[in-house]
């Protein structure tokens, strides 16, 4: 049986599974009922670990071990795992929210706060920097730094990037511009960001051009940038440089204002 790379590869991000327990599941999905010997020749995995593997799938509702001899093994309908997974997803995530729920309200996340306000005393804030790895985390941060805004938000994207920020960002943007911060955003428009960017003119000021830089500078203290590209890399391994220094940020700033006046 041949079953395609980049399948097995969302089968084992979807379902928690590791390659051999991914070979073996669909190996037995092909055949409904197999022996351990026959879903090794099949799946390809070594006879020695077929064994291990159909003993995890079972324990975890994937398969059913059939009575008698020889031992065969018998698939469930997908619809039914895609369910109990969901389930088990959805009961260990609300057992992890009731534990956070429960640390909140004892001592632990003060202390958590004290150690945390201590050691930034102890840093020069110029020093205060990072890298963010991954395009989910850099928004996750971004959204963050822009919902913690007190004055003004600044930001420059791509054609490409304008769609991502009007996604994730829209609706928080939004109310932070009536509250009352002010917000710049310059990006290149095409025909795909023409009706975002329209948009998003309702709560930015919005200037079309090619800064060519993908950066947002926060109340004129803190920075985000991004080191690449967004048609140079993977979403996967987009990097992101957090600063929070009001030298740079008010110098980047003030180059941002620059570029922003020359343009019509």
């Amino acid at each position: 049986m041949i079953v395609h790379e980049e399948f097995l590869k969302k089968l084992r991000s979807s379902f928690d599974l590791n390659i051999y327990e991914a070979k073996i599941w669909t190996a037995l999905l092909s055949k409904g009922v197999a022996t351990a010997g026959e879903l090794s020749e099949i799946s390809d995995v070594p006879r020695s670990r077929a064994y291990d593997v159909l003993e995890s799938l079972e324990k975890r509702g994937f398969i059913i071990m059939k009575i008698g001899k020889p031992i065969r093994y018998l698939a469930i309908k997908p619809e039914e795992i895609f369910r109990r997974v969901r389930n088990q997803l959805q009961q260990r995530a609300e057992e992890r929210i009731k534990i956070l729920e429960n640390i909140e309200n004892t001592d632990v996340l003060k202390e958590l706060q004290l150690l945390f306000t201590q050691g930034i005393d102890n840093i020069d804030p110029t020093n205060i920097s990072g890298a963010i790895k991954g395009r989910k985390n850099i928004y996750e941060s971004l959204h963050e730094m822009i919902g913690n805004a007190e004055k003004s938000i600044i930001i420059a994207t791509t054609a490409k990037g304008v769609l991502r920020k009007h996604e994730a960002l829209g609706n928080l943007l939004k109310k932070l511009s009536d509250k009352g911060i002010k917000i710049k955003l310059i990006a290149p428009q095409n025909e795909s960001n023409k009706s975002v960017l329209a948009n998003m003119s309702k709560f930015a000021k919005i200037k079309t051009a090619n800064m060519n830089a993908r950066f947002a500078i926060i109340d004129g203290k803190e920075i985000l940038f991004m080191t690449n590209h967004d048609d140079n890399i993977h979403e996967n391994f987009d990097i992101g440089i957090w600063v929070k220094s009001q030298f740079f940020a008010s110098a980047l700033e003030q180059l941002f204002n620059s570029f922003w006046e020359r343009t019509e």
